[in-house]
């Protein structure tokens, strides 16, 4: 390995390591509970949707399960007010995270990609607003592993902050609205969530793997083999 090899796998290995270190720092100090969040900014008046997105972004980049964030939105402001509330602060920690790990890691990888590597690369960046977009949809998709590793590729920040928007708000509303009926989860409000997560569930693979396909049937001479050989 050259020495500009080692300087990129260690600045990849700094990013890991500080990341790991700031989901620590919170879990160890009992931050990892939407009660806590609730708690401590409960009786904040108009204040509190501003504290909520400063709070809830930072533990985004902290790695913290949006899910719990989104519902503690609900839960302290109802969801009119918590659902818009949980997508600017999951888009905003998205951001966060991204930048963060574009800023630390993003030429380390590009040091350290092969050939294919490099053509993944190509090819991601090339979808980038519906790559990000897909990964925010499907099921089972760790939000926080997709800040982090989209920040590492070549996907433009505006493309991604967009496709993060539009994709975590379906799921950030259904949260919210559980959050904001925990008390009656038979509510209409709640019901209305689960359909809402069960649609998405279902509905989105489907759609996702057929358009895929598609993509990968007519990519022709534009190939991420291809426009991996360009230089740069």
């Amino acid at each position: 390995m050259s020495p500009h090899e080692r300087r990129a796998a260690l600045r990849l290995a700094a990013l890991a390591v500080a990341v790991g270190a700031l989901f620590a720092l919170v879990a160890l100090t009992g931050g990892l509970s939407s009660e806590r969040v609730r708690d401590a900014l409960d009786g904040a008046g108009w204040v509190g949707p501003l504290a909520f997105i400063l709070v809830s972004s930072a533990l985004t980049v902290a790695m913290f399960p949006g899910p719990l964030l989104a519902g503690a939105s609900g839960l302290l402001f109802g969801t009119a007010v918590g659902a818009p509330t949980a997508i600017v602060a999951a888009t905003a920690g998205a951001c966060a995270a991204f930048l963060l790990s574009r800023h630390v890691g993003a030429r380390a990888v590009h040091q350290l990609s092969g050939r294919r590597v490099s053509a993944l690369q190509d090819w991601i960046a090339a979808r980038g607003f519906l790559a990000v977009l897909y990964a925010r949809i499907l099921p089972l998709t760790p939000y926080n592993f997709v800040n982090y590793a989209a920040g590492l590729t070549r996907v433009p920040f505006i493309a991604f902050a967009g496709a993060t928007l539009i994709g975590c708000a379906p799921r950030a509303v259904a949260y919210s609205a559980l959050g904001g009926n925990l008390n009656d989860l038979g509510s209409p409000a709640a019901l209305a969530a689960f359909g809402l997560l069960s649609v998405m569930a279902l509905g989105s693979v489907p759609f996702v793997v057929r358009d895929v396909r598609r993509s990968g049937s007519g990519a022709g001479s534009s190939s991420p083999d291809a426009r991996s050989a360009a230089p740069r």
